[in-house]
Parts: structure tokens; C-alpha cells; sequence
């Protein structure tokens, strides 16, 4: 009996090639997608960073009744007394005997957060706040940028448009 030559298993390049070429065309497609959910999640992460030092602010002004200064900084150590705060957030009282700071991951990748003010104040006390709004944006621009708008009482909200309900500006 013959000996019978096994038939060999496999795919040929021709088909390797088109499902590769398939997996390339899924692959860039999503890209934008995944690029969208990173930058929101950027932005969600600085959000949440601001809303912590604020109520972290107003609740040290309440209790230790002494104001509390809420600012942005470059070097963790001091306000900068810019409106820029994309280097950090620092809170700090008045005889700047409590520093705590707060920065804001990676900040070259993270979006950036400006403010109409150079620092919010908190009353002792009683946690009132001066009036600010702080704005985050990213490449995307103003129609993904979004507002942390500090009221009078001290609370914080989150809004897509400013204090005045315009459209917020990068």
C-alpha cells in the first residue's frame, strides 16, 4: 500500500493578508472612540479632583473657623496667583501653617482648569464662599468642557454652560 502524504493544514498568505487587513480597518475605527473615552475620563478624574478640594475647603473653613484659601499652583508649595490652576490645587489658611495640596495627574496630558479668580476664599465658620467659576477643558474644546461653579453658600454644581448660562469658552 501506498504510503498516503498527509494533506497539509494551514491558511495561505492571500487569506492571512485579508484578515489582517479586516483586524487593521476594526481596529482604526474604534481608535476614535477609545481616544474619546480616555480624554473623558481625564476630564471626569480633574473634576473630581476640584470637587474634592472644594468641599474639602468649605468643610476645613466650617470647622477649624479660620478661612481657608483654595487656589491653583505650580509648585505645590505656594498659590500662584494666576487664574491657570492646571498645575495643581493647593488649600492653605491663613497663616499658611496647612498647606495641602492637590495635583492634578500628569498635568501635561490633563486638561486644563481655569478660574475667573486667583483663589477662592472660605469664610470660617460658616464655609461661605466667594463666588468662582472654574472651568475644565481639554482638545476637544468648549463643547466638552464643563464648569464647577461655586456659589456664595460654598456649593459646588457642575454645568456644560457658566454662572450666566452662556456657553462655556476654551
Amino acid at each position: 500500500m501506498l504510503d498516503r502524504i498527509p494533506s497539509t493544514q494551514g491558511h495561505t498568505l492571500p487569506e492571512l493578508l485579508a484578515v489582517f487587513s479586516i483586524a487593521a480597518i476594526i481596529a482604526g475605527s474604534t481608535l476614535p472612540a477609545f481616544r474619546n473615552l480616555l480624554q473623558d475620563s481625564r476630564r471626569n478624574a480633574a473634576i473630581t479632583t476640584t470637587l474634592h478640594a472644594v468641599n474639602l475647603a468649605r468643610q476645613l473653613a466650617a470647622i477649624r473657623d479660620e478661612p481657608i484659601r483654595l487656589c491653583g499652583t505650580w509648585d505645590q508649595q505656594e498659590c500662584s496667583g494666576r487664574t491657570d490652576w492646571s498645575g495643581g490645587l493647593l488649600l492653605a489658611d491663613e497663616g499658611n501653617l496647612l498647606r495641602r495640596s492637590m495635583p492634578v495627574t500628569n498635568p501635561a496630558r490633563a486638561p486644563r482648569i481655569r478660574s475667573n479668580r486667583a483663589a477662592v476664599s472660605f469664610e470660617g465658620g460658616s464655609g461661605h464662599a466667594s463666588p468662582a467659576t472654574l472651568t475644565i477643558c481639554d482638545r476637544r474644546g468648549s463643547h466638552a468642557a464643563r464648569a464647577i461653579i461655586i456659589s456664595r453658600s460654598g456649593r459646588p454644581r457642575i454645568s456644560d454652560r457658566d454662572a450666566s448660562d452662556r456657553p462655556l469658552t476654551c
